[in-house]
């Protein structure tokens, strides 16, 4: 399939960067004023997505065509005014986001619907249902395309959403492919993908997927919305399409049994509330009752407080007794175990094990060295470890308990620019950084600055633009998924 050389430009590191320092250049002043301007234009205006969306997409072009005759952009390659284009993009629809996104309760009513048929459906399909060949059924590789699909709602940027779908369409042809190869089978097309795609969609039910859809669609740029990225993003309309209209027919099911399905679905969510709610509502009660029984108590025992003092002492197997009744009353609640208390426990079973040495050696890498590795082996790890945070995740999930014991991975490099970083003096005003963790074909890693995104302090003067809002962890899109 033909890559997108569109959307790849989209990834550079001068795209957001280059953006924000040509607009910081004082000749920028007209576009600063015109870009702020519009915003604000646009914000005062009544929602109407048809409307809206020409009008920014208006927006779009007359400024990219004020790009090319400035002097600021004169000597610049095609590059780099495709980077100006996505950096006006991402600025403009971030800071208009909660003006165009799901701005309308009808969009609003479909993303409800579309979530509600998506959690019903899921608890009952199978891939057979949707006649996927078990040659391309992989739970694993499946389960890292609804990870994917489910960040969409963490961006703000159309192209950022987009690299979610993207990411996604990327992980199923991929398994796709490797799978054909495996079989010696005929390359998949889009009768063998779109049913991966539909069913990974329902299992994932991602957040406001008609909104998310709607939004790229009105507010990408329509000439950038093209070749691989045009196809997956088709796929996937064609996928919620499927999904909004889907009936027993669709899925190979009897009338009788889709119906008792969606039944038994909806008796097992609206279980799942009821007993949410009974539980609250248990545990409310209880407090409230013990907190009456101690306030009596207290009442009680200050009564007998009050009492002359002419009982005689308890003996101490009485009081023995009435300590142990004490003990027996407030006796602690079980406690679930964590996944550290598992794995203690599984270690403990393991030492006692005569074949345990034996268990170990099924696991190839495990007593192999760095000199052993070769680069032949870098993908079944990558998939081992992949599988691994996968089932550690779902496990700690499963068992109710926070899976921060995991640690982060992080690299020397990163950690040599933390040490280096600790060196330098504090300025007394905040500059702009370089994302350190851009990859040299412009992709950048997620998760890495998260915690600290870029914040720009300067003043107007040096800052035209205030883009602290509009700056936003940017989606990894890997050619390699």
């Amino acid at each position: 399939m033909e890559s997108s050389d569109a959307f790849a430009s989209s990834t550079s590191p001068l795209t957001w960067h280059d953006f924000l320092e040509r607009m910081r250049h004082p000749s920028a002043a007209d576009f600063v004023k015109s870009i702020k301007s519009f915003i604000v234009s646009f914000s005062n205006n009544a929602p109407d997505p048809e409307i809206d969306s020409t009008s920014v997409q208006e927006f779009f072009l007359k400024m990219e065509q004020a790009f090319r005759a400035h002097s600021l952009w004169a000597s610049s390659s095609e590059e780099e005014l495709e980077s100006a284009g996505e950096g006006l993009e991402k600025y403009v629809m971030t800071k208009l986001y909660t003006r165009v996104f799901a701005s309308v309760p009808e969009d609003v009513k479909c993303d409800e619907k579309l979530s509600e048929k998506m959690a019903l459906i899921q608890q009952f399909i199978r891939p057979e249902n949707l006649d996927i060949k078990p040659t391309y059924q992989n739970e694993t590789s499946w389960l890292l395309a609804q990870k994917e699909l489910q960040k969409i709602n963490m961006y703000k940027a159309p192209r950022d959403k987009l690299g979610c779908i993207l990411n996604c369409c990327r992980v199923i042809n991929n398994l796709l492919l490797n799978a054909s190869i495996a079989s010696k089978e005929n390359p998949p097309g889009a009768d063998e993908f779109l049913p991966v795609l539909i069913y990974v969609t329902i299992k994932a039910n991602p957040p406001q997927l008609h909104s998310n859809l709607l939004y790229i669609q009105r507010y990408r740029r329509q000439s950038r919305l093209v070749s691989e990225a045009a196809y997956f993003f088709t796929n996937m309309l064609s996928a919620a399409s499927f999904i909004t209209n889907i009936d027993a027919k669709s899925i190979s099911m009897n009338e009788n049994e889709f119906e008792k399905n969606m039944e038994s679905a909806r008796a097992l969510q609206s279980g799942l509330s009821t007993n949410v709610d009974i539980s609250n509502q248990a545990s409310e009660d209880r407090d409230t009752s013990i907190e009456s029984m101690e306030y009596k108590h207290l009442n009680v025992k200050n009564e007998f407080d009050n009492l002359p003092s002419k009982r005689h002492p308890l003996p101490s197997s009485a009081k023995q007794s009435d300590e142990n009744s004490d003990m027996k009353r407030q006796s602690p609640v079980t406690k679930i175990p964590s996944v550290s208390d598992l794995e203690a426990k599984g270690a403990a079973e393991l030492l006692k094990e005569e074949k345990g040495s034996k268990i170990f050696h099924t696991y190839p890498y495990l007593y192999a060295n760095v000199n052993d590795l070769t680069v032949g082996d870098v993908e079944s790890l990558l998939n081992s470890y992949k599988e691994l945070v996968l089932k550690y995740l779902c496990l700690s999930k499963g068992i109710g308990t926070s899976s921060s014991s995991l640690p982060p991975f992080v690299s020397p490099t990163q950690t040599h620019n933390q040490t280096e970083a600790e060196k330098v003096p504090e300025q007394p005003a905040a500059v702009e950084t370089t994302n350190e963790n851009e990859n040299d074909d412009g992709r950048i890693e997620e998760g890495l600055s998260e915690a600290s995104p870029l914040q720009v302090e300067a003043s107007e003067t040096e800052t035209p633009l205030d883009e602290s809002d509009a700056h936003q962890l940017q989606p990894k899109v890997d050619s390699s998924l």
